[in-house]
């Protein structure tokens, strides 16, 4: 199967192009710079030019695709960059009959404040969520006939951790200064970014049919407690200042309650268990990693 990867030079991009490439695809791995992405030379994923925002420069990507899996959100105009993304699949079909399996990414904090103890695919949005659009546009994905796949990780940990909340929390602790955004009981659902990348495989191993997955290990740990854990393995054995979520910006204010989801149907429908049981089980190894990779 070839298949096009967005954000394949990011954090969650690279790990799960690699994961494909060695199942034995053929990856085209999207990026703004070929000359720069000798990381996923070195996966066997094949670079190719495009910026998401301009899709004159990645179009042509999609001839002989047979699936395209999405990874990125672009912060400049995220609706409407997706929008486009499905308008441009549509198109390619209308163009060469061949229905493409289009893998859509959103995450668990666009559940918002549900009230619910233990979510999964079928909870209900809160609209009144900072980023709930993304629940609107899986909608309009299931609406528009598209074969599909709607995958919703948990929180991403491990590797090179660099938009995982993980190494922000590290990144505080080597400047002695972490500091823990909002509510200090709340729980977050985690999973490790290469369980996650072996989620993708098993999707793409079935027919697309509209199915949601939720992607997170089972720990019911407190964010905070989390973040002593990484705070500990960075060395840093001072207390953890607090400030409101509204402090730490619109994802911190996104992610401000419990965020607990049940992975029950990947389990069964997918044959998918994480091996990385949690964070805090090898919290020093998540950090040499981090730091390995440039930091």
């Amino acid at each position: 199967m070839q298949i096009l990867v967005t954000g394949a030079t990011g954090y969650t991009g690279r790990r799960v192009s690699a994961a494909l490439a060695r199942a034995g695809h053929t990856v085209l791995g999207l990026t703004r710079d070929t000359t720069t992405a000798t990381g996923l030379v070195a996966d066997e994923v094949v670079p190719v030019r495009g910026d998401l925002a301009k899709p004159d420069t990645w179009r042509d990507h999609l001839d002989g695709t047979d699936a395209v899996v999405h990874l990125v959100m672009d912060l400049n105009d995220p609706a409407g960059t997706d929008r486009t993304l499905f308008a441009e699949v549509a198109a390619a079909e209308e163009r060469d009959g061949r229905r493409r399996h289009l893998v859509y990414t959103t995450g668990i904090s666009s559940y918002g404040r549900t009230g619910v103890a233990l979510m999964d695919e079928n909870t209900p949005g809160n609209p009144e969520s900072p980023i709930g659009f993304r629940f609107a546009l899986e909608g309009e994905l299931a609406a528009s006939g598209l074969a599909h796949t709607v995958v919703r990780p948990g929180f991403i940990y491990g590797g090179a951790a660099t938009t995982s909340m993980t190494a922000q929390w590290f990144a505080a602790a080597d400047e002695g200064s972490p500091v823990f955004f909002g509510d200090v009981s709340k729980r977050w659902s985690w999973v490790h970014v290469d369980d996650l990348a072996d989620a993708y495989v098993r999707v793409l191993d079935r027919e697309p049919s509209g199915e949601v997955f939720v992607i997170a290990d089972d720990q019911r740990l407190t964010a905070l407690e989390v973040q002593r854990a990484a705070v500990r393995a960075a060395g840093f054995t001072g207390e953890i200042r607090l400030e409101t979520a509204e402090a730490g910006g619109i994802m911190q204010v996104a992610a401000d309650q419990d965020e607990l989801v049940s992975s029950a149907k990947a389990h069964r429908l997918l044959g998918w268990r994480p091996r990385h049981v949690s964070f805090t089980d090898a919290p020093e190894r998540h950090y040499r990693a981090w730091r390995a990779n440039g930091r």
